[in-house]
């Protein structure tokens, strides 16, 4: 179905930007100074929205020409991008965006037409489904997992890994044991927080923690 990968749902949205001379500076530019303020991974405000696996905002200026035999054409206004890939209903996951960073939202969707606040939920969540076209591209490392089967998933990838890499060479027996040990801990190891799985971020294994 379209926009739906098993219980992940791939969102775009197309938001288009206010257009008005008089803006100093422009609609499109104060999204763009704001976004490069916006801070990324475990305190991005959309790793507070639940059920976000990914977020990715860009301002589109215009379409690429990219020559014959297409034909040359341009949009009407600029754009504000919104690409998520999401668990649950689409429904759910703008009206938890909506009440996890309402700030965040008005400050980067206030300069596009017809926005009309987060502070009505529901009036956010039919405008945001207004402004969106079909997903038939997903990215491919979700595979149809939740954020907390993904995370959980990172985080053995990363623990293995180090503990591999930690011991190489030890005595069979030795090695038996401390995995054992390794793999006990692991067990109860919290689940990582959205957007913590940064390079080299694991469990610890007896030695530092990277």
């Amino acid at each position: 179905m379209p926009n739906q990968n098993g219980s992940v749902y791939g969102l775009t949205i197309l938001s288009p930007i206010i257009n008005d001379e008089r803006a100093t500076p422009s609609h499109d530019l104060q999204i763009r100074n704001y976004l490069a303020t916006v801070p990324t991974g475990e305190g991005s405000p959309f790793a507070l929205a639940p059920g976000t696996h990914l977020a990715r905002l860009v301002v589109m200026d215009d379409v690429i020409y990219v020559g014959s035999p297409s034909i040359e054409e341009h949009l009407h206004s600029k754009y504000l991008v919104f690409e998520s890939n999401c668990d649950g209903d689409l429904d759910s996951y703008l009206l938890g965006l909506a009440t996890a960073v309402p700030q965040h939202l008005d400050a980067i969707w206030s300069h596009c037409v017809g926005y009309p606040g987060a502070a009505n939920p529901q009036a956010f969540a039919a405008y945001m489904k207004a402004c969106q076209i079909e997903t038939t591209f997903y990215f491919a490392a979700v595979n149809d997992k939740s954020v907390p089967e993904t995370l959980r998933a990172l985080q053995t990838q990363r623990a293995v890994s180090d503990f591999i890499a930690r011991h190489q060479g030890m005595n069979a027996a030795l090695l038996q044991a401390e995995f054992a040990q390794f793999a006990t801990r692991l067990k109860s190891e919290p689940l990582p927080a959205s957007g913590s799985m940064g390079p080299l971020r694991g469990l610890k294994t007896g030695g530092r923690n990277e």
